[in-house]
């Protein structure tokens, strides 16, 4: 709509604005009328209209097969679009057209905003299926009359009240039409349905619904007067109310075709269901927090027996075993904390990758620089821990062998991603250092070091990657991996 009104029209943005507004609210519009809205806006020369939007309706059979969008018609082809545009009134005068053996009822409804006409509707109601209409469709036609003659004086939509269609409820959910002072005159079977979810044993005609509902939900000391009016349909509000173990979600939409309030429309949904299942969510995503934050804690723990242990130690050699567990342990007990901040089993890896770079620099403080190049990105949990290990244990191995004693360098630890967002996405890592190299004769695949087997099955069997050891030019070692970026089925 942007494009066709910015390419064809003379409309300003804030008309265009308004055209928005108007198209987020018109599904309300066509399922009422039972009929196909399309919305025509006067070309910049004024001797054509070019149709910019179009609704078909839940509620009927659509009149337009083909979508309409981007049509330009010239003036003078359809009467009804010159009349409610120069006159500025609702047109429904002519006979049915015949489109495909189909009649078709049209009628022009005048899109006005300060005083100014910006377009017309075209209101098409497929007559095929006509018959007696019933209580139901009557009240349906009525309101959305006095909808139409609302949008004619620019007094709907209501600025102000841009409205999500997607969570906002619908005439179909549930309908009721109240008088001037609040009182039911219908509702429809589903709004019934959804009150009696509430609590409500009689029927909801002649009730005043703002009192009804109030009392309905639960409350403590005074009546909530908010509800009370919102539900009488004083003005164009929204909430949800909670009563019986119901959950029903109201949309107050008073009504002036005439200037004057006559009444109003209510719109509600019954969103038990819905809303038992994000309470039953939020609790699991709770319940999965706290068991990442309990198992940070656990294998913190662990660590510092381990440290303590270690600290007793005579064993050189035992102490820095114990010392290389205590790392291990601390890198998964790093994904953990993270994960039990988040909503999902998925982290920001660069953030663990620099925790477990300054983690495992300790080893030898202010000799050799660490630091990271590029970004991991946002990985799966199943990715995310196994990955955390394999990046310790290849920088403890640098950090141990690549230097000798007292001697200073530099490790790089870089991530390119490659297919983000992609399934097939992967994930290529360098870790590069500027020390002593291999040895003579090092195989990588086949080296007995706890800390390349641990690597090795890892990177291989856990994330389904290759894992690769190499001399780096001018001196120095370098070690690749390649893995997917997603966990393997």
């Amino acid at each position: 709509m942007n494009d066709l009104v910015r390419q064809h029209t003379a409309l300003s943005e804030t008309d265009l604005e308004w055209l928005h507004l108007l198209v987020s609210e018109w599904q309300l519009l066509s399922d009422l009328s039972f009929a196909d809205l399309v919305l025509w806006v006067p070309t910049l020369d004024g001797t054509r209209y070019v149709s910019v939007a179009q609704m078909r309706p839940n509620t009927g059979p659509t009149s337009y097969q083909d979508d309409m969008v981007g049509h330009l018609v010239p003036r003078g082809r359809r009467p009804l679009l010159d009349a409610a545009l120069d006159e500025g009134r609702i047109v429904r005068e002519g006979d049915p057209e015949w489109r495909e053996e189909v009649p078709v009822r049209v009628e022009s409804i005048p899109v006005r905003r300060e005083g100014r006409v910006l377009g017309v509707i075209a209101r098409n109601t497929n007559l095929l299926t006509v018959r007696t209409p019933s209580r139901l469709e009557l009240t349906y036609l009525q309101s959305a009359s006095d909808l139409a003659q609302m949008i004619a004086a620019g007094s709907f939509p209501f600025p102000g009240q841009q409205v999500d269609m997607d969570a906002s409820p619908r005439a179909g959910d549930g309908l009721m039409r109240l008088d001037a002072d609040g009182v039911v005159t219908y509702a429809s079977p589903n709004a019934l349905s959804a009150y009696h979810r509430l609590g409500l044993a009689a029927d909801l005609v002649g009730q005043h619904l703002g009192t009804t509902t109030a009392e309905l939900a639960p409350t403590r000391g005074p009546v909530d007067e908010a509800i009370v009016k919102l539900a009488s349909g004083w003005a164009p509000r929204e909430t949800e109310v909670e009563g019986n173990g119901g959950v029903i979600q109201l949309r107050a939409i008073p009504l002036k075709p005439k200037g004057t309030r006559i009444g109003s429309l209510v719109l509600c949904r019954d969103v038990t269901e819905l809303r038992r299942r994000e309470r039953e969510l939020i609790t699991k995503d709770a319940t999965i927090r706290e068991i990442h934050h309990r198992v940070k804690n656990n294998l913190q723990t662990v660590a510092a027996l381990l440290r303590l242990q270690a600290r007793r130690m005579d064993s050189e050699g035992g102490r820095e075993a114990l010392n290389e567990a205590v790392r291990r342990v601390g890198s998964i007990a790093i994904v953990h904390e993270t994960l039990s901040q988040n909503l999902d089993e998925r982290v920001e890896f660069d953030e663990i990758a620099d925790r477990v770079i300054a983690m495992v620099a300790e080893i030898s403080p202010g000799k050799v620089e660490c630091r990271r190049t590029g970004r991991f990105g946002i990985l799966d949990a199943e990715v995310a821990t196994p990955l955390s290990m394999v990046l310790t244990e290849i920088l403890q191995n640098a950090l141990e062998h690549a230097f000798t004693q007292g001697e200073g360098g530099r490790v790089e630890v870089s991530a390119i991603r490659t297919g983000s967002g992609r399934a097939d996405g992967r994930l290529l890592i360098t870790v590069l250092d500027d020390g002593s190299g291999l040895p003579e004769g090092f195989d990588p695949q086949r080296a007995g070091n706890l800390g390349l087997q641990i690597v090795r099955t890892l990177v291989e069997g856990e994330l389904g990657g290759t894992f690769d050891m190499i001399r780096a030019e001018p001196r120095g070692t370098k070690v690749v991996l390649d893995i997917p970026a997603s966990p393997q089925k």
